[in-house]
């Protein structure tokens, strides 16, 4: 089973080879992820790096946290569990606003 790891505050010239190399001197990295934005494409200042083991992944946290890459001292840390996302407001209740319900004066005064 592989133990995922969260690194937070990287350059964005990060590539995802420099990241990988960092994280493969203290064990064997099953995955890379590094998050951009989806609209433009730019690293958003984070990843995910997954290793083999427990023991590696612990490892390579004790090592990386707090060293100064690019100029930027990470952020290296188990990852958690992804929270539940919650709809990105707006699409709960835009319905009533635009026809039917509500009143609005239909029925009174009317002629």
């Amino acid at each position: 089973m592989s133990h995922k790891i969260y690194v937070g505050n990287l350059s964005y010239g990060t590539s995802e080879e420099s990241f990988r190399s960092m994280f493969e001197a203290h064990g064997q990295v099953e995955s890379v992820k590094l998050v951009r934005d989806r609209e433009t494409g730019r690293l958003k200042g984070f990843g995910f790096i997954e290793m083999a083991t427990a023991e590696e992944a612990q490892a390579a946290i004790e090592a990386l946290n707090g060293q100064e890459i690019d100029g930027r001292k990470l952020v290296v840390n188990e990852a958690r569990p992804q929270e539940p996302r919650r709809n990105g407001g707006g699409g709960g209740g835009g319905h009533r606003r635009h026809g039917g319900g509500g009143g609005g004066g239909h029925g009174r005064n009317r002629y």
